[in-house]
């Protein structure tokens, strides 16, 4: 029987990468072989700088810029693409090949409504007509159950919440009815949720239209739900390949089972004070609203105490960073006050003092985004110490040194390093840096391990953990991963549809009896179970899902 009629599509074998680094070219991903059959999923894992992506892209026939494929084949449907010239590959990614990136938001025109994007690819390669390409595509929002299927395409990107932005992206890559289609990463910025919503609607998808995927992933508990196969890579080589469930049943490998391991960290939980010192942040009966005047924020209330870590947890569109924005200053409270020590802060940050500002800051979620990658290393770190704390010269490099050992980032390698040269994990921690910096007494800490795997993870919890011990820092933690709320914090704030719904210590709210949304919330965290997926939705229901979707789009 030949290849083709054996149903496969991707025949990887024998690749190699190379990326461009200090003036020479240092292989990354060292022969590795890969085989694809039409309708099936292939889950890629392992952690940061493994070569999950770089894989991934490669089976476009595409390397990032600084890097290329320098050895191997790459051969789509019987086309070997590495010899491809560029202009068929052009038409072949996003008609037969398509991608759908970690972040929507990053990856949508801002300026151009959601649904002029999804039709250009179809009307460009003369698959259809403009009409026929919007009916389509609402079609497609049905089936992604994405709310008001015939409306939401109309809207820019801004205006629908993070889980249906994700959604529009996989109806977009489904718009040529692609072969293959890539999916890098993307649920991880999703809170859980949302996730099982995209969860399903990715797995529907793929099974209607027979469509096979790559699903890059370091979360072991997804790549459960959606691969038939699983393939583990470290550093740019295959360490074990099997079926899913053979896979997590008896990993082969040592590294492997590593993987599978439970993440062992967990500090111990402080309690508030009980003498009566005052709160370093207080949040009393918070409103606020956006321009349309519709209330994202209603009574929202919470104190974060020195040396203490309180998470605010909740699904997309719940209120967790506009509640951040009115701590900050960025979106002013219509009613309600934030205190700081015990003094209200000047609602709008334009008015605040410089000592004021300085004393809260933010660590954000994609440190890609957060980083200019044009700046060094030594300049990002080095604009706050010398803006809040007038540092020039000699000093100012001193105290950049010091900010880098304190993260644990060797000052000799990385002081003159531009963000593209770091990973994940290490941009995270100049981000952990740059805050330190304007040496506050609060930080906000904006889902800062949701894009990274677990073991990077684990090690900015610590970094997080040791820092707040050394400064008596107090951190508010937004966050949809609740294993991370398990290792960090000391009291959980629960937010939905712009209120507090219930607060408390953390000991006390993972005991039951709970508020129902909290339940769900528990109840929604993906289990080391290829059926867990399946059994969720039978005993909740599509329905159920199309109301989340809708209480998601009411925020927005």
């Amino acid at each position: 029987m030949t290849e083709r009629n054996n149903n496969i599509l991707l025949k990887i074998r024998g690749l190699r990468i190379e990326a461009y680094a200090d003036e020479n070219w240092v292989e990354i991903v060292h022969g590795v072989n890969l085989t694809l059959r039409r309708g099936e999923v292939m889950g890629l894992i392992g952690e940061s700088g493994a070569g999950k992506s770089t894989i991934g892209l490669a089976a476009m026939g595409f390397a990032r810029d600084g890097c290329r494929i320098s050895g191997g084949t790459v051969e789509f449907d019987g086309m070997e693409l590495t010899t491809t010239p560029q202009s068929d590959l052009r038409i072949l990614r996003g008609a037969r090949i398509a991608y759908v990136a970690q972040s929507a938001a990053a990856s949508f025109n801002p300026a151009h409504r959601i649904i002029d994007q999804h039709t250009e690819a179809p009307v460009q390669y003369r698959i259809q007509k403009r009409m026929a390409a919007q009916e389509d595509a609402m079609t497609l929002y049905e089936k992604l159950r994405l709310p008001n299927p015939k409306e939401i395409g109309f809207r820019y990107p801004h205006q629908v919440s993070g889980g249906q932005l994700q959604r529009a992206m996989t109806a977009m890559a489904m718009a040529c009815r692609p072969d293959l289609i890539i999916f890098d990463e993307p649920t991880t910025a999703l809170d859980v949720t949302t996730q099982i919503e995209v969860l399903a609607a990715i797995r529907d998808i793929v099974n209607e239209y027979n469509t096979a995927a790559i699903y890059i992933t370091h979360d072991l508990a997804v790549v459960a739900q959606m691969a038939d196969r699983i393939k583990v890579l470290l550093k740019g080589e295959e360490v074990e390949t099997a079926a899913t469930e053979q896979m997590l049943a008896s990993p082969q490998k040592d590294y492997t089972k590593s993987l599978w391991a439970v993440r062992s960290f967990e500090r111990p939980q402080k309690e508030r004070p009980v003498n009566s010192e005052t709160p370093v942040i207080s949040v009393q009966n918070v409103d606020a609203s956006y321009t349309s005047g519709a209330k994202v924020l209603d009574d929202v209330s919470f104190d974060v105490f020195a040396g203490m870590t309180v998470a605010v947890v909740g699904e997309s569109g719940s209120g967790k960073s506009t509640t951040a924005r009115c701590i900050t200053g960025l979106l002013p409270p219509s009613r309600g006050q934030v205190l700081f020590r015990g003094q209200p802060l000047p609602p709008r940050y334009q008015d605040r003092s410089k000592d004021q500002l300085r004393q809260t800051q933010m660590i954000y979620q994609m440190a890609d985004t957060a980083l200019n990658p044009k700046v060094r290393i030594s300049e990002i770190i080095g604009r706050p110490a010398q803006f809040y704390g007038g540092l020039k010269g000699a000093a100012l490099k001193n105290r950049v040194d010091e900010l880098l050992d304190l993260i644990e980032l060797d000052p000799a390698r990385f002081y003159n390093r531009f963000p593209p040269e770091l990973s994940g994990g290490q941009k995270q921690r100049v981000g952990i840096a740059r805050a330190l910096a304007a040496e506050p007494s609060f930080i906000i800490c904006d889902e800062v391990t949701s894009a990274l795997d677990q073991l990077v993870a684990e090690g900015i919890l610590k970094l997080l953990d040791r820092l707040q011990n050394e400064f008596n820092l107090a951190y508010m933690f937004i966050t949809h991963d609740l294993a991370t709320v398990k290792a960090i914090a000391d009291e959980v704030v629960v937010m939905r549809n712009g209120k507090v719904v219930e607060q408390g210590a953390k000991h006390e709210m993972f005991q039951p009896p709970h508020h129902p949304y909290t339940d769900l919330l528990l109840s929604s965290v993906p289990e080391m179970d290829p059926n867990w997926l399946t059994t969720v939705l039978e005993e909740r229901g599509v329905d159920n899902l199309g109301e989340a979707a809708t209480a998601s789009s009411a925020q927005q």
